[in-house]
């Protein structure tokens, strides 16, 4: 049963890592849902603080990647339109990997406040912006997931 809940527990941790750039996976809590299967091993030794630090760090993280961008987009100037653009042009984008993931959520947003306030400058600047938060929520949830991940492996190797 250990090494059942040890390949769960990596699976999670590698599923974690993809849900970090795919926007269909909840890459945070699929990560700390594999370090939480680790509990239910003898030999993985991983402290509770650890855990509690990991899962505090996880709803953070998650609450950011969906606030961050739209807090951003409104910083900017940028319409609900913008924001619903940057989420459309991201899921499209999958169909154009890899460069769809990076490209769709910038050319959505642009087109989204394009629509809204037909100027294009001002477009140029909500799709900029809303392309950093991307990228920035992008890289903290892939370190997450590498952090989590390294810990797990640690934990079963040792």
């Amino acid at each position: 049963m250990e090494i059942f809940f040890i390949s769960l527990a990596l699976v999670c941790g590698a599923i974690g890592l993809l849900g970090a750039v795919l926007p269909a996976l909840p890459g945070p809590p699929v990560s700390y849902l594999g370090l939480l299967f680790l509990l239910l091993c003898d030999g993985a030794e991983i402290s509770s603080t650890f855990y509690v630090v990991a899962g505090v760090i996880m709803v953070v993280i998650t609450v950011i990647d969906y606030l961050l961008p739209v807090w951003f987009t409104q910083l900017s100037g940028g319409s609900k339109e913008s924001v619903r653009g940057s989420l459309v042009g991201m899921v499209i984008g999958l169909f154009f990997l890899p460069w769809g993931i990076l490209l769709g959520p910038f050319i959505g947003a642009f087109i989204g406040e394009y629509v809204a306030k037909k100027r294009s400058g001002q477009a140029f600047k909500v799709a900029s912006v809303s392309f950093i938060a991307f990228i920035v929520t992008t890289a903290v949830k892939l370190l997450y997931g590498v952090v989590l991940l390294f810990y797990m492996v640690k934990a079963v190797v040792w």
